[in-house]
């Protein structure tokens, strides 16, 4: 029975305000006196974010070491003007790469906002490097307007010795929306701006113009990179290096050249791109390139992204959806899309309440998650079309009821970008869920987008979940996604440490892909169901633990269980640039029969599909329903296929 104190509804609100309210009640999504104290939160924050905005600058001498912070933002949103002294900006930004270039599983969390403007100089470059969890932005409409003199850097990470530097472990951290004119550095770091980082690690709306390194070749070595993810950029005055990144992919990017490839690199709208060249020796010494180029990107919208107005008020930009896109959104003047005021947000920080947060929900507000760790009880409920869920610093969700950690209505248009999913020590069954109950007909016209989202399950702490990601909802886009069941950290190393079937299941009809990496869950890692899907880029790499064969069965006669699964119903499917790969470190000769398995259907296809065994015991099969050599000890790969059927 619902409490009559549920309906005492502030007069305030209005009249579609307490319906709301009353209806959310009998839901049981909120009181009223939550209602009472989102609302008033709400405009309090908006009220001091553009107070903080229009301040920022004049609260702090230029000769400060300590920058002022976002305001309403939190003490972890770092604002820079370029009237500050560049030694106050250079200590502050030297401490926060101490505390987090070696924090992997840490809790802290740091956007670092740039006002338009320039920072450094060729005389006195501003450089520093980009740790974990780490988001840094310029807060100009476009990248031109906040510019840097200097290098923004991620550099190999040195376990023990010279002898073991690798990128293979450089997650969660990103740059968007800046100007880079590549300048100082020392030795061999000089004039280069590395960003010798994996999966995770974004670049977007970003210009460099100098020399760019994808792999750190100055520092130790084997030197080892497993990335990446680059749209709608722009990069001028050198060839970019992508040296030892096994797989990358480049979306809608102006490019000066491409130096080479090992497994699999992938570029969709990329002006100025090597031309298409996967062939059956891709990978081999003295074989093709293995690349896979598409001239155009078929439906993509880019992330939102927080920036001041001329006025100096904080304000979120919607880009519009493109189709049939190249180059960047921003190469003929200002993205198309919708500017969106800081107060028609819920500013999030971690002592919000889910009923302050599905308050303001209800209420059609949108929400600004500010850097922490968030505990969520209960599931975040987005109701509304055309909702925007934008993260600043790596928010990390986690569930501590066996909850879903958030579902959103499948309505269309919404955006979530920004965000990490963690899994909880209680089982959920399932951390995000698109369209849980998935409405008929097309989406394309408004679809929901993922942007920049990543999935845990263990590593920071043990966590399990069933299936980390379902997406019902039709149309929708995922763009630069990574779901990782942890191979090291909390709860890993062991079968059943970190329990997780799978990644991804895409029940949604016309769902596009880009940049997807799913890892080493324990059963189909990858589920897709609906029809006319289509996937730019895939990596993958199987569990690594699995004590023994008859713990990793897909069926009597199917031995372990396909990286990516297009289930028997589907007709058609689009897959470009696709790689599993395998590393079984259990000292036990486990087989998995095939990377990727589909329907006999002439309309599901796959270009440029590979396997690798990077080293322990047992090995891939075939790479798809029998078809391609096996990888094993004694043909460690890549085994390729440029076509199937």
């Amino acid at each position: 029975m619902i409490k009559p104190e549920r309906f005492l509804v502030p007069r305030t609100l209005g009249r579609a305000g307490r319906a709301l309210t009353i209806a959310a009640a009998a839901l049981g999504l909120v009181t009223a006196s939550a209602l009472t104290a989102t609302a008033s939160a709400s405009a309090s924050a908006a009220a001091s974010a553009t107070h903080a905005a229009s301040a920022i600058g004049a609260q702090q001498s230029p000769a400060t070491l300590v920058p002022p912070t976002g305001g309403a933002l939190g003490p972890n949103v770092i604002v820079f003007d370029p009237s500050m002294a560049q030694a106050s900006i250079q200590s502050t930004l030297d401490t926060i790469a101490a505390q987090q270039v070696p924090n992997q599983f840490g809790t802290e969390r740091y956007a670092v906002l740039f006002k338009p403007g320039t920072y450094g100089s060729l005389a006195d470059p501003l450089v520093f490097q980009v740790g974990y969890y780490t988001s840094v932005s310029g807060l100009g409409l476009t990248p031109d307007r906040t510019v840097i003199n200097g290098s923004l850097d991620v550099y190999n990470q040195c376990m023990g010795s010279q002898t073991n530097c690798n990128a293979t472990d450089n997650f969660w951290r990103s740059v968007t929306n800046l100007t880079i004119n590549v300048a100082g550095g020392n030795g061999c770091q000089a004039n280069t701006e590395f960003w010798a980082a994996s999966q995770a690690a974004p670049l977007r709306r970003v210009v460099v113009n100098g020399n760019v390194s994808l792999m750190d070749y100055c520092d130790g070595s084997p030197d080892y990179a497993s990335g990446g993810f680059i749209a709608d950029s722009r990069f001028t005055g050198g060839t970019v290096i992508n040296g030892s990144q096994q797989q990358y992919i480049t979306r809608d990017t102006d490019l000066d050249g491409w130096t080479n490839g090992v497994w699999n690199q992938v570029f969709c709208g990329d002006p100025g791109a090597p031309a298409q060249s996967f062939a059956s020796n891709s990978g081999d010494p003295g074989g093709a390139a293995p690349y896979t180029t598409l001239a155009t990107c078929p439906v993509t919208k880019e992330a939102p992204y927080l920036y001041l107005d001329d006025s100096g008020k904080y304000r979120v930009f919607v880009p519009s959806l493109q189709k049939n896109s190249s180059g960047p959104t921003w190469a003929a003047g200002n993205t198309p899309g919708t500017s969106l005021p800081l107060s028609k947000f819920f500013v999030v920080n971690p002592a919000s309440t889910v009923s302050q947060i599905n308050t303001a929900l209800l209420l059609g507000e949108d929400l600004l998650f500010t850097p922490g760790v968030y505990n969520v009880p209960r599931t975040i409920h987005v109701l509304w079309p055309n909702t925007q869920i934008v993260g600043l610093g790596f928010p990390t969700l986690i569930p501590s009821s066996g909850n879903v950690t958030m579902d959103v209505a499948d309505t269309g248009g919404t955006t979530l970008s920004g965000l990490i999913f963690d899994a909880g020590t209680t089982k959920s069954p399932a951390l995000l869920d698109l369209a849980p109950l998935p409405l008929p007909g097309s989406h394309a016209a408004n679809p929901i987008t993922v942007d920049d989202v990543f999935f845990r399950v263990g590593g920071a702490t043990a966590g399990t979940v069933n299936d980390a990601f379902i997406d019902n909802s039709n149309d929708s886009i995922l763009d630069d996604v990574w779901i990782w069941r942890a191979d090291h950290g909390a709860g890993a190393g062991t079968w059943t440490g970190d329990q997780a079937d799978t990644g991804l299941t895409v029940n949604g009809d016309g769902v596009t892909a880009y940049g997807l990496a799913v890892e080493h869950f324990q059963k189909n890692e990858t589920v897709w169901n609906g029809q006319q899907g289509t996937v730019i880029f895939f990596q993958n790499e199987n569990p690594y633990e699995v004590p023994n064969q008859a713990s990793w069965m897909a069926s009597p006669t199917q031995k372990g269980y396909p990286a990516f699964l297009v289930g028997n119903r589907v007709k058609t499917f689009q897959g470009y640039g696709m790689g599993s790969y395998t590393f079984f470190n259990q000292g036990v000769d486990i087989e998995n029969s095939m990377a990727f398995q589909s329907p006999p259907a002439p309309g599901v296809q796959f270009h440029d599909i590979l396997t690798v065994f990077l080293t322990g015991s047992g090995g891939i099969q075939s790479v798809i329903n029998g078809t391609g050599a096996p990888v094993s000890t004694t043909f460690a790969g890549p085994s390729d296929i440029v076509s199937y059927p």
